[in-house]
């Protein structure tokens, strides 16, 4: 066995490639009757899901097409279906919700949110991801103080989790006259969004609702009608919201399932801190304690402080030119 195919044997093993193709054949059967689609979040799980299936296969049988033609794009896509090995974990496949909030420099903050929030738009479009923004609450002179958003896609938390933290913005100030260098911050945070196979008991007693009107630059239900809702849950003081459907009753059941995943989520971070606490390497987290630097003045330099990955090109990760500090970061 040669080592291309003896590489592509240990991925396909890794990535679990044959199960996969039996699950698909699984869902196809689904699919094709009639009565799924009597729940139709229910259909349309089970063909995403599908597609998901589909696009993966194909990709590696790409792959071995690659590695009979081409060696140098042959390790290029290689690299790129290795990193999911290294996604094994609960809900590295699911899509995630990324929230954005902004600390440190009032306007100037605000200003680095609303740049950090373009800049993972252009990132999820480059993976061909959806984004639908579910909340934000604007800055009162320029920018955002906090905006949420759900990023669907194949291992789209996988990819992103590794974002949460603080990200520090170091240049010159566009909001006073005398250009002054400005240090600002901002706090990502990702969880995966959880679907109704995890449990999360929230009881009606401790869910406070609202609804408003949508936010938006137009459309039918835009200003006119009640469609946005805001709950809060009252004994974490998590408050969601959600605007993506057109219906009170949908963007309801939107914003309580981003609730869960909130709530999901500080189980299990509870959980790793006790974890982490008894091996005696923990570490609260602190506000100051930024995972990444970008540096538009005096010089221009991105440097992540977890991996010392590098770049000289600003502008580019700000348009969403991620891979490296991503790819860096999924292998720690």
């Amino acid at each position: 066995m040669t080592a291309t195919n003896e590489k592509l044997q240990q991925l396909r093993q890794s990535l679990k490639i044959e199960q996969k193709r039996e699950e698909a054949k699984g869902l196809e059967k689904q699919l094709s009757d009639e009565s799924l689609w009597q729940d139709w979040e229910k259909g349309k799980k089970v063909s995403q899901r599908l597609a998901d299936l589909k696009r993966e296969i194909e990709d590696f049988e790409m792959l071995e097409l690659l590695a009979q033609e081409d060696e140098l794009e042959f390790e290029k896509e290689f690299r790129k279906l290795e990193l999911k090995t290294y996604l094994s974990q609960p809900y590295d496949t699911k899509d995630a919700i990324l929230s954005i909030h902004a600390g440190q420099g009032g306007t100037e903050a605000m200003d680095w949110t609303e740049m950090l929030y373009r800049m993972y738009q252009r990132f999820a479009e480059s993976k061909g991801w959806k984004t639908a923004e579910l909340g934000r609450t604007p800055g009162e002179e320029a920018g955002i103080k906090s905006v949420s958003m759900e990023i669907s896609g194949s291992y789209a938390y996988g990819f992103l989790k590794n974002e949460s933290g603080t990200h520090r913005l170091v240049r010159q100030s566009p909001f006073n006259s005398d250009n002054l260098r400005q240090t600002s911050f901002a706090l990502v945070e990702l969880i995966p969004l959880i679907d109704d196979t995890v449990n999360i008991e929230v009881k009606d007693e401790d869910v406070e609702f609202e609804a408003f009107r949508s936010g938006g630059k137009g459309g039918q239900n835009v200003n006119k009608v009640s469609t946005a809702v805001r709950i809060k849950h009252v004994p974490s003081g998590i408050i969601v919201e959600n605007q993506t459907e057109r219906s009170q009753g949908k963007n309801r059941e939107k914003a309580m399932q981003t609730l869960k995943s909130k709530l999901y989520a500080i189980e299990v971070q509870k959980l790793e801190e006790e974890k982490r606490k008894l091996k005696g390497d923990y570490k609260a987290p602190q506000w100051g304690s930024q995972i990444r630097n970008y540096v538009l003045h005096p010089y221009k330099l991105v440097k992540d402080l977890r991996t010392d990955v590098e770049s000289t090109n600003p502008d580019a990760v700000l348009n969403g030119d991620l891979d490296k500090f991503i790819e860096a970061e999924i292998k720690i």
